[in-house]
């Protein structure tokens, strides 16, 4: 493993690591300490959330939660499956500042010292609404065929196979 204090050309490792995360846009990557508290925001959690790092760091991450899932202890339940379990990962909606909710891909890491001391939580989330909305879109067009299709009683309607058997 290399130490984070090597140069890399005129910037340390540890600053080109801090660089890259704070850099990525299609990704929120913050740290939560153990309680779920926000110690870190990178550039894809302010543009997803709406919330820049001084509105944010220092609250809990249940902010993002929906009032339902808040009630029903979904962010607590998503640290203690990433204690017991090495990792959470949930799709969902979330909420950002202005209110608004967008359907997130969520990965919760553990993050633990060297002496095996947890320390927080890496926290990765990625908005895929359009993919969420695209699949709901496609179960919605076969929900209205196969209705269509049941509706029909005046003619047989049946699919066959390559080989001519009869499979619906």
């Amino acid at each position: 493993m290399t130490n984070y204090t090597q140069t890399v050309g005129e910037i340390s490792e540890e600053e080109s690591f801090r660089l890259l995360v704070a850099g990525v846009r299609d990704y929120a990557i913050f740290m939560l300490d153990p309680d779920g508290l926000v110690r870190t925001w990178n550039a894809g959690a302010q543009r997803f959330k709406g919330y820049a790092a001084s509105d944010i760091i220092g609250r809990h991450f249940s902010t993002f939660y929906t009032a339902q899932d808040r009630i029903a202890g979904r962010p607590a339940f998503a640290l203690q499956t990433a204690l017991n379990e090495g990792k959470f990962e949930d799709e969902g909606w979330r909420v950002r500042k202005d209110g608004s909710r967008f359907w997130a891909s969520v990965v919760i890491d553990p993050i633990r010292d060297d002496a095996d001391r947890l320390i927080g939580f890496a926290k990765i989330t990625r908005d895929i609404t359009e993919r969420k909305v695209a699949q709901e879109a496609l179960r919605e067009s076969e929900e209205q065929f196969r209705l269509l299709v049941q509706g029909v009683t005046d003619y047989a309607i049946f699919m066959l196979s390559p080989d001519g058997e009869v499979t619906s």
